[in-house]
């Protein structure tokens, strides 16, 4: 397993984390599963207080607790349930924020979390009172570093311009080469770190049927995945190939494998133990399609 400097949080994380937002709170197989991770290098795992209205964030605190100094948490804050419980609604404001650290504190048995992500973000938040509100978290010892998770780039460049944001998540994958035209040189430019999330595209990329995806029609995603499957570098696997063309981008921290199998976690270990990417190899996997674009929230 190789590791990454997240420069501004001042610690390294394995180039694939796991996302915890697949596991359910009623499996059986959680504790087995994550344990495995972290004897095979896995150091970063990522949930969030909204994911099953808390209960992954219990999940998570509960099988790493004797295991914490081993493991960096990641968490995010910002979207609010309602009270009587049938969504939930956008809260970017200081005074939720401080509160919110508390509860997540509270269900994963920890005193800080190693990286806080505000949930999301528009252009119209109040950014300076969210950007306080971790600012003192911070200080209070509550948090070691924070960021967010986004795909908005007007929402990114306002954080990478008024804040010390140590991370953005973000979803980036073969299929989804948007953030290759502008937000990952602005955060590598800026040492911000990057969590790449949703790299198999929603499992498209190695074994779904395709279908209608981020404004592509059905067809034109199954022309990109079959053009991929017919130009695999010599002895690679496809999950493996998909994997290793976001984690072998420079600007790329670590991808954060959605994993809720014994099976999923063997896949990203085995991407995790492949060989990087040559050159030549990324170039011919580039050039299999003209990649995409965003068009909102330019």
């Amino acid at each position: 397993m190789q590791y990454n400097l997240l420069q501004k949080a001042g610690f390294s994380v394995s180039e694939i984390s796991f996302g915890c937002m697949s596991l359910k709170s009623t499996s059986a197989d959680n504790d087995a599963i994550i344990h495995k991770a972290i004897d095979e290098g896995i150091n970063l795992f990522d949930t969030a207080d909204l994911y099953e209205k808390g209960e992954n964030e219990i999940l998570l605190g509960k099988a790493v607790k004797n295991k914490r100094k081993d493991v960096f948490i990641s968490t995010k804050v910002g979207n609010r349930w309602k009270e009587d419980g049938t969504g939930w609604e956008w809260c970017p404001k200081k005074e939720y924020i401080l509160k919110a650290v508390d509860d997540s504190l509270k269900r994963l048995q920890t005193d800080y979390i190693d990286l806080y992500l505000l949930h999301g973000g528009t252009i119209y938040d109040p950014f300076d009172e969210t950007i306080e509100a971790f600012e003192r978290l911070i200080d209070m010892g509550k948090i070691r570093s924070y960021g967010l998770s986004s795909i908005r780039p007007n929402v990114i460049r306002e954080f990478v311009n008024r804040s010390n944001i140590a991370a953005v998540m973000t979803q980036y994958s073969f299929l989804d080469r948007r953030p290759e035209e502008e937000t990952l040189n602005v955060l590598h430019k800026n040492n911000i770190g990057v969590l790449a999330r949703g790299t198999v595209a929603s499992g498209l990329l190695i074994d779904k049927p395709a279908t209608d995806y981020i404004g592509m029609k059905e067809e034109e995603v199954k022309l990109i995945i079959n053009n991929l499957k017919h130009n695999l570098p010599d002895g690679r696997t496809l999950a493996e190939t998909v994997m290793r063309y976001v984690t072998d981008n420079p600007a790329i921290t670590t991808a954060v494998a959605g994993i809720r199998t014994m099976q999923q976690l063997n896949e990203a270990i085995a991407a995790a133990n492949a060989d990087v990417l040559s050159k030549d190899e990324r170039d011919t996997l580039k050039n299999l399609w003209i990649g995409n674009t965003y068009k909102e929230h330019r």
